[in-house]
Order: C-alpha cells, then structure tokens, then sequence
C-alpha cells in the first residue's frame, strides 16, 4: 500500500505542476492576445484616417478632372489656323519672291 500512495504522490506532484505552467501560460498567452488588440485598434484609428484623407483627395481629383475639362472646352483648336497659315505662307511668302534691296 505504502508504494500506490508514493506511486499516488508522484502523479499528484507531477500534475500539479504541469496545472501551474498550464496557468502560466495562459496568462502569458492572454497578455499577448490583449497586447494584440491594442495594435489592432491602433490600426483600425489609422486606417480610418487614411480612408478619410483618401476620400477628401478623390473629391480634389475630381474637382480638378472638372476644371480641366471645362478649360479644355473653352480652348479651340488651332490646327486648322496653323494649316492656314502654312498654306498662305507657302503661297505668298514663298521663296519665289526676294527681299528689296535698299539702294
């Protein structure tokens, strides 16, 4: 009998401990996990602030698309007076004709 209780205490010894390294543990591993919704609330602060200057930044891109756009409606092409003027200058001014020459 003397040897099931000694066999008894040994067991008992040897789970006791494991539960305190189990306990242990367990707050290391729930230190960690509040550590880690800390930074993911940290996160979530910043990501709302960049998703709030990203949206003011789409509002100034599109302001600018419509001023562009409305400035380039208002601007003419020049390409048909740039060829009338070719024409004329090739017509008139071409190389036929020669500088006066002051006497």
């Amino acid at each position: 009998m003397k040897i099931w209780k000694w066999i008894l205490g040994i067991i008992a010894a040897i789970g006791g401990t494991a539960t305190i390294v189990a306990a242990t543990s367990k707050k290391k591993h729930e230190k960690k996990v509040n550590d880690n919704q800390k930074k993911v609330k940290q996160t979530q602060a910043k990501t709302k602030q960049v998703q709030q200057q990203k949206t003011q930044t789409k509002k100034a891109v599109t302001n600018q698309k419509k001023k562009v756009s409305n400035t380039k409606k208002q601007v003419k092409n020049t390409a048909n007076a740039k060829q009338t003027t070719k024409n004329f200058e090739n017509k008139y001014r071409g190389r036929k004709r020669r500088p006066k020459t002051k006497s």
